[in-house]
């Protein structure tokens, strides 16, 4: 029976790995239907070697960084239980490779290659797993900490704050520091619209996004006993009331109903497993609002040119989610209790900030070494040609 239940645990967090590596080609369509079509080889290429650099420096850096273990022995120790210790890296690498992922979205159209794998690097090999240690592993005390001051832990159970409230809060001041991409904003006041590229790419981005996400929520039991149909359920809930609000609030803008989605899922993850399916209704419901209205102040009033909106998405809507946990976690509002708001509050804001400040730190440092920005020239031609020397239709290019 033991060896059974290795097995199957095995077996389960490799699926949810599998289907978490899937979403990943949900992030690359996502940005090639939203970005110009001289931008679309670009969106592509960008994730599979952001995917590619994070496994390596995951598993040699970041995983013994969060977990204060290695893979430097023999393979005979590595595949001992069935090689859960592997697959668990694997899942848990889907995770952290999702936050260049993110990022990628925000600073499309204008962003040098080099420079953000130097970055995906850094974020990936430190400055994530050092706050996933403390989530997810009580690196420092600080769980305990909070469990003395509030009377709970801070509850993050698929990484609203963890995954998606850094990955937007670092992405921030990246798009910051770069700058909006050309003629976005005139001087006169007036903006060029910069419309998507395909609304069936960045359809078909959402849908695979979504689909991958119940294996990124329900799958965050790691072992099979712990599975929980209510974490499948809440996921559906917010999914639909992330959509609906988005339908109602972007005035049926397809942008927008295709993120909304997005949004609502990036808000339930941290309380998933606690609350009830009506909360998660309300939780995801609230998040579509808050990107809608967020993404159209970003951009149109602050002039901050977050391509994909990941801020808004990410940033604000999982740190949304983070306080979402402790408010419809509780049994007062039908949920499974064990949660405290002040809890969430604290480590919300500890992760919140910590993105924050090390998105600047990490991108000023980049820019002031090798620069973050594409010239002039170059970005009027477009990030296809000028990085990776070929468009998105070859064969229409060169027949036209």
């Amino acid at each position: 029976m033991e060896a059974l239940k290795q097995g199957t645990d095995a077996l389960f967090i490799l699926l949810g790995g599998i289907m978490v590596l899937a979403m990943h080609a949900g992030f690359a369509f996502l940005e090639l239907g939203t970005v110009r079509k001289k931008n679309q080889v670009n969106a592509l290429v960008k994730i599979l070697v952001d995917f590619s650099v994070s496994t390596v420096v995951y598993f040699a850096v970041g995983y013994g960084v969060a977990y204060g273990t290695h893979f430097f022995v023999g393979a005979e120790e590595l595949a001992a239980k069935n090689g859960y210790k592997l697959v668990r890296f694997f899942f848990l690498l889907t995770f952290a490779a999702a936050i260049p992922a993110i990022i990628s979205g925000g600073i499309a159209e204008r962003a040098r290659f080099y420079p953000q794998l130097m970055a995906t690097a850094i974020i990936v090999g430190f400055v994530y797993p050092f706050f996933e240690g403390i989530a997810w592993n009580h690196h420092f005390g600080v769980q305990a900490w909070i469990q003395s001051v509030t009377g709970a832990e801070f509850h993050d159970f698929a990484g609203s704050i963890v995954v998606h409230a850094l990955g937007g809060w670092l992405a921030l001041p990246a798009v910051i520091l770069l700058g909006a991409r050309s003629n976005r904003y005139r001087k006169d006041g007036a903006m060029s619209a910069h419309p998507p590229s395909s609304i069936p790419f960045l359809a078909l981005g959402a849908w695979i996004l979504i689909v991958g996400w119940f294996g990124f929520n329900v799958m965050s039991a790691q072992t099979l006993d712990k599975i929980s149909g209510l974490v499948a359920v809440n996921s559906l809930m917010a999914m639909v009331g992330g959509t609906l609000t988005a339908l109602a609030f972007g005035k049926n803008d397809p942008g927008f109903v295709h993120n909304g989605p997005l949004a609502g899922l990036v808000a339930v993850c941290a309380g998933s497993d606690v609350m009830h399916p009506l909360g998660a209704l309300v939780v995801g419901g609230v998040a579509g609002a808050v990107f809608v209205v967020m993404f159209t102040l970003t951009q149109n009033k602050w002039k901050i040119d977050d391509v994909l909106g990941v801020w808004p998405l990410h940033g604000l809507c999982g740190t949304w989610g983070g306080l979402a946990a402790g408010i419809f976690g509780s049994k007062a509002l039908g949920g499974l209790g064990g949660v405290s708001f002040g809890a969430q509050l604290i480590g919300t804001a500890m992760g919140v900030t910590w993105a924050a400040l090390m998105g600047f730190a990490v991108y000023g440092a980049l820019k002031l070494a090798f620069g973050l920005r594409l010239s002039q020239e170059e970005e009027f031609e477009g990030a296809d040609r000028s990085i990776h020397r070929i468009g998105a239709t070859p064969e229409h290019e060169v027949n036209w």
